[in-house]
């Protein structure tokens, strides 16, 4: 006869065993919880740019990063997937062993290929460990499929497929904006969407647009077009777009298997696989995964690629203030792009990116790099003003690049004939970056007035936190300040599958004497609002 209280405590014990742990997500969790089944069909075959966070239970670096790693979910829900693997699962362990990792947590970014029905390419996400970097990263790697239409193609855009529905949007920004891209990944080969900046005379006029942003929706052939006058909300535009064609669904429809026998087999010899495997130590928070253990042959590999991501955007004043801008902060690397940046300003982006790339990987510690668009951000406008620079004219080619020190009160310029001979290269720009490093070059005197005491900054930053929570978020409250913890530190205590660029702010420069202050836990606010415009 089996005793009740002994199979109660048989139980707890069982559940308390690191290997009988849930996952770290709950089913209300907005992060996506997959596994090595269904990788395939939501993630690999999605149309949708997907972030995948691979961990253990017991990771605490794992346990920091979830209420960040949460929020980045929330602030992109619609616009891209923010998915988990728990490793720790011996079934999930061959697909694990089979994507590279060998630490935890391990970030990978995935978004589709080119091409309908082409692999998906797999990139390592490098950045910090926060919600908005988590998220900046991933709206960068977005597909684009909005057609430019200027005055000079509207007519062939008007008249190829005239059959078929199209949408226009007219704006006054420069660039395409994650939502209305990933408007079009919903409606690919369903509804042409395109985008017209209210620079285009011809295009304005021809549709009586007299208001920006302003969505018209082309239903095709003579029928009449048709003016949005809803919320700028995903949910709502791809409502109002499904009067011309119904949206690609995501994940496409499960196929019908055949032969559930052959199935079965495969299924049953899986699980032995998945059981004969070792099992891994817990007894340090470290850890590494076997490459021996692969996945099911019947999985077709996604496109592994180490590529540099570009580098982070400080699109508010708020952001540039905080991270570069006041009393305690060191040095930044600033590049301020024009709202019709060129092909010279985005090589000169990509070589930063690069640079940061390739610090990262060999371990060799660097300040920030950060994009500073003046389309949305005046505040980068007022900071050029007062250094003396624009980007208006023609010898600067819309892009100006400096370093700034707000601690020490310095500032230096990368100057615009370099950017010109240098575009396509970046072994001026590395020497300039080394020469910083090194304490090297001349330093021209911050302006007064540019930088912001660091109280001041905490007292504005509370402030707008407070006024932003939503009131039935009080538990929110609680644990965001924890993302501050998921910035890795040098202590040796994780080892992940690549350096974050968060370690390597003050240690990279070689005249730094001081250690930097401890940074503000309080977190700046987010929401997905960020992202609802056009």
């Amino acid at each position: 006869m089996h005793h009740p209280t002994l199979c109660a405590l048989a139980v707890g014990i069982l559940s308390a065993l690191p290997g009988a742990q849930a996952g770290l997500y709950t089913k209300k969790s907005p992060v996506l919880q997959v596994d090595g089944k269904d990788y395939d069909r939501l993630i690999a075959k999605s149309n949708q740019t997907t972030i995948v966070e691979f961990y253990a239970p017991w990771c605490g670096h794992c346990q920091n990063l979830k209420p960040a790693y949460e929020k980045a979910a929330k602030n992109l829900e619609g616009l891209a997937k923010v998915a988990a693997v728990n490793c720790d699962d011996d079934a999930n362990k061959p697909f694990c062993g089979s994507m590279g990792v060998k630490g935890f947590p391990t970030l990978k970014i995935v978004r589709p290929g080119k091409k309908a029905g082409s692999k998906p390419v797999v990139e390592d996400y490098q950045g910090q460990r926060t919600a908005s970097a988590i998220v900046d990263a991933v709206v960068s790697r977005i597909n684009n499929h909005v057609v430019k239409v200027e005055d000079k193609n509207l007519d062939n855009f008007l008249s190829d497929k005239n059959e078929t529905a199209k949408a226009l949007l007219f704006t006054d920004k420069g660039t395409t904006s994650a939502l209305l891209k990933s408007v079009a990944i919903d409606f690919l080969d369903v509804i042409t969407v395109g985008q017209v900046r209210n620079t285009q005379s011809k295009a304005v006029s021809t549709f009586g647009v007299d208001k920006f942003p302003t969505l018209i929706l082309l239903p095709g052939g003579d029928a009449p077009g048709l003016v949005y006058d809803g919320e700028i909300k995903k949910a709502a535009m791809v409502k109002f777009l499904s009067q011309a064609g119904q949206p690609n669904p995501d994940p496409a429809p499960a196929k019908a298997k055949n032969g559930g026998k052959k199935d079965s087999k495969k299924t049953d010899s899986s699980k032995k696989a998945a059981s004969s495997s070792s099992t891994k130590s817990k007894s340090s928070e470290t850890s590494t995964f076997s490459s021996s253990e692969t996945a099911a042959p019947t999985q077709e590999a996604p496109v592994i690629i180490n590529t540099a991501l570009p580098i982070p955007t400080l699109n508010t004043p708020e952001k540039l203030t905080k991270e570069c801008l006041t009393s305690k902060s060191n040095t930044c690397v600033l590049a301020f792009v024009s709202s019709s940046s060129g092909d010279k300003s985005q090589k000169a982006l990509a070589n930063l990116a690069e640079l940061a790339f390739k610090h990262a990987h060999s371990n060799r510690k660097l300040f920030p790099f950060y994009e500073v668009p003046l389309a949305s951000n005046p505040g980068g406008s007022a900071l050029l003003a007062s250094l003396g620079l624009d980007v208006s004219s023609e010898t600067s080619d819309d892009i100006q690049i400096i370093a700034i020190n707000a601690r020490r009160g310095w500032w230096r310029h990368y100057d615009s004939v370099s950017i010109s001979d240098d575009f396509s290269g970046h072994d001026k720009l590395e020497a300039w970056i080394d020469a910083i490093r090194m304490g090297e070059g001349t330093k021209k005197k911050v302006p007064e007035g540019v930088v912001v005491d660091v109280s001041q900054v905490k007292e504005e930053s509370e402030s707008k936190a407070e006024k932003a929570k939503p009131e039935e978020a009080v538990a929110e409250e609680e644990t965001t300040p924890e993302a501050t913890k998921a910035v890795p530190t040098a202590d040796g205590e994780e080892a992940p599958v690549t350096p974050e660029a968060s370690e390597a702010t003050a240690a990279a420069e070689g005249e730094e004497e001081e250690s930097t202050a401890p940074v503000d836990p309080t977190p700046e606010p987010e929401t997905a609002a960020a992202h609802d415009e056009l």
